[in-house]
């Protein structure tokens, strides 16, 4: 037998979003290791037989942490074989797969990696907004809303200054600092967007401009799961695509 560690990308949420690879290599696992954002669909594809164990990570909640889900890869793949780590979106955006794999493979558990479909495009992709856009945005940054010690990536303050568009993952706790951080630099009238659920059958969001983001998502009562956008590409979303062409002089 055979100890070995796959990663597989299980997308945004939508559980027809998985790639056929990621479904291929499920039908062979022994173990499925998967995660809170994860459609439960998904692990129809696995076998009946198949052990599945559930180590998602939820706010306000107690979970497995990151030295228990590594032991419990190895443990597993040396009694049962074949372990399947389901990851929302892409395991090596902001997942922490490569930690996963690299734990992995100092205890000669031999690893793959099957790539998925990530929240910062499909999500906004879903809603109509390109995170570029030719003559509106020349490239995108993804950042994570909140470091390892709680704080608010340094990272946002260059992106705040960029004319790039910005999408933030596991942002919403520092929602007013982000725009807080925007109007300091005096773009509080950017389009902006917050997307809880992306691409479920539950998905909520608010589209508007920076200043009056954190009204519009207190009465809408979004909450985790969500991305945020941030930029001009926000202004193509169909509700005001029209106004916002004719206001920049952007041509079909």
């Amino acid at each position: 037998m055979e100890a070995k560690l796959t990663l597989v990308g299980a997308g945004p949420g939508n559980g027809e979003l998985i790639t056929l690879k990621g479904i291929k290599v499920l039908k062979t696992a022994d173990v499925v290791l998967y995660d809170e954002l994860v459609s439960t669909e998904i692990l129809d594809f696995a076998p009946e037989a198949a052990m599945k164990i559930y180590v998602g990570k939820k706010v306000g909640e107690a979970s497995f942490s990151q030295d228990e889900i590594n032991g419990l890869i190895v443990k597993l793949a040396r009694k049962r074989g074949h372990v399947v780590r389901l990851k929302g979106g892409d395991s090596f955006v902001f997942g922490r797969g490569h930690e996963e794999m690299e734990y992995a493979r100092d205890h000669d558990v031999i690893c793959e990696v099957i790539p998925g479909v990530s929240s910062c495009i499909a999500v906004p992709a879903s809603l109509e907004i390109p995170v570029t856009r030719r003559g509106v945005s020349e490239s995108f940054w993804v950042i994570t809303g909140t470091t390892r010690n709680g704080e608010l990536s340094d990272d946002m303050r260059l992106a705040a200054q960029s004319k790039a568009t910005v999408v933030v993952l596991m942002g919403m706790n520092k929602l007013n600092e982000i725009c807080d951080l925007y109007k300091y630099f005096g773009r509080g009238h950017l389009p902006m967007a917050v997307i809880q659920n992306g691409t479920r059958p539950d998905e909520k969001s608010v589209i508007g401009q920076v200043w009056e983001i954190p009204q519009l998502v207190k009465e809408k009562k979004l909450g985790t799961p969500a991305i945020i956008v941030l930029g001009e590409v926000v202004g193509l979303h169909p509700s005001y695509a029209m106004e916002y062409l004719q206001s920049a002089n952007i041509a079909f």
